[in-house]
C-alpha cells in the first residue's frame, strides 16, 4: 500500500497537470504496476465513504417505523455499490480507448481517475459532515455539493488533456463515461439493493 508519502506526492503530481506543468506525470507512477496500485486509493478514501455511509444509513432509517434497524448488512451493501461504481466505469474507460486505439493510454487515465478520488472523497466528506451536524445548512451543502462536481468534471478534463492531446471528442466521452453510468449505477444499485430511502 502507498505510503502517506507517495499519495501526497501523486496528489502534488496532480495538482501540477492540473496548472499545466508537464513535469507533473513524472510524481506519477503511470506503469502497469502503478495502475494495480493506485487501487489502494479506495482504502485511503475509507474515512470519507464511511462517513457517507452513516449519513446515508440516517437518511435511510428515517423512512423507516420507529425501532426498525437494519444491521451491519446495510453497510456490506453500501461499499458493494461503491466498488461497483468505481470499477464498472473503469472497465467501461478501457473499452473507449481501445475503440479509439489508444490502449496504451489506459494506465496513465486509471492512475489519474483513482488518485484524484482521494482529495475530492474529503472534500465530500466535509460537506457530509456540515450535513449530519448542521441540517440546517442544507440548502448551502447541495449547492456546495454541485460546486464540487463541477470542480471535479473541470480538473479530470485538463488533466486528461496533458495525455489525450488533440482529442476534445475524446476527452468529452472519458468523463462522461467516468461520471455518469456510476451516478445511474448508483441509483438503481442502491434501490436493488433495498438501501434507497426513496
Amino acid at each position: 500500500m502507498p505510503s502517506r508519502h507517495e499519495v501526497k506526492l501523486y496528489v502534488k503530481g496532480l495538482w501540477l497537470l492540473f496548472l499545466g506543468k508537464a513535469e507533473g506525470v513524472q510524481l506519477l507512477d503511470i506503469s502497469e504496476r502503478g495502475m494495480l496500485r493506485s487501487f489502494y486509493a479506495a482504502l485511503w478514501c475509507l474515512p470519507p465513504m464511511v462517513l457517507s455511509w452513516y449519513w446515508w444509513h440516517e437518511t435511510y432509517l428515517a423512512t423507516l417505523p420507529e425501532g426498525v434497524g437494519t444491521g451491519g448488512i446495510f453497510f456490506f451493501r453500501q461499499a458493494l455499490v461503491e466498488a461497483i461504481c468505481w470499477i464498472v466505469p473503469l472497465v467501461m474507460i478501457g473499452l473507449l480507448l481501445a475503440f479509439f486505439g489508444m490502449r496504451e493510454k489506459f494506465p496513465a487515465i486509471v492512475v489519474v481517475a483513482n488518485w484524484l478520488s482521494v482529495p475530492y472523497s474529503y472534500a465530500y466528506g466535509v460537506l457530509i459532515l456540515i450535513a449530519l451536524l448542521l441540517p440546517a445548512l442544507q440548502g448551502l451543502v447541495s449547492i456546495l455539493w454541485l460546486i464540487l462536481l463541477l470542480s471535479l468534471i473541470f480538473s479530470f478534463s485538463r488533466i486528461l488533456k496533458f495525455f489525450v492531446r488533440d482529442q476534445p471528442l475524446l476527452v468529452t466521452a472519458l468523463i462522461m463515461t467516468l461520471l455518469v453510468p456510476g451516478i445511474i449505477m448508483q441509483e438503481m444499485l442502491q434501490r436493488f439493493l433495498g438501501v434507497s430511502p426513496n
